[in-house]
């Protein structure tokens, strides 16, 4: 069975949950994905739960990009998203994993790694989702 990490904005929780459910029925085990911690538990809690996502990211054979439109941008990317797909993207390339990585869209322009995303994507090293494949 294939791993999927689902990684985005933890804002996002229903389309997340949606993406969790796609998944399953669709025979692969989601192995993590964002979740929301309260602010009063956020330093605490924080460094394990970010150590623990990379590892997973480390395991799984399928890193999905969920950048559904956020504040008005669409395929909205925020930086901590941006770090696990470069996490993903290195693994890839420097420690010849083989992931393959997948954008749930094609983001904004205004995305601040817009030029990045358009230049892996025309290497090949990343994908847009396809739900028919």
């Amino acid at each position: 069975m294939k791993k999927v990490v689902i990684a985005g904005s933890a804002s996002l929780q229903e389309r997340i949950n949606y993406y969790r459910n796609y998944f399953k029925l669709n025979h692969y085990y989601v192995l993590d994905y964002p979740r929301p911690i309260k602010e009063q538990e956020f330093l605490k809690l924080y460094p394990d739960i970010h150590q623990d996502f990379f590892k997973n990211i480390m395991s799984c054979d399928i890193l999905f990009i969920m950048n559904e439109d956020k504040n008005g941008v669409e395929g909205y990317l925020g930086y901590e998203t941006f770090a696990e797909l470069n996490f993903g993207m290195m693994l890839k390339l420097v420690c010849h994993k083989d992931i393959k990585i997948y954008l749930l869209k094609m983001p904004s322009s205004s995305v601040g790694c817009y030029r990045e995303i358009c230049l892996w994507l025309e290497l090949g090293w990343i994908k847009i989702f396809d739900k028919n494949v």
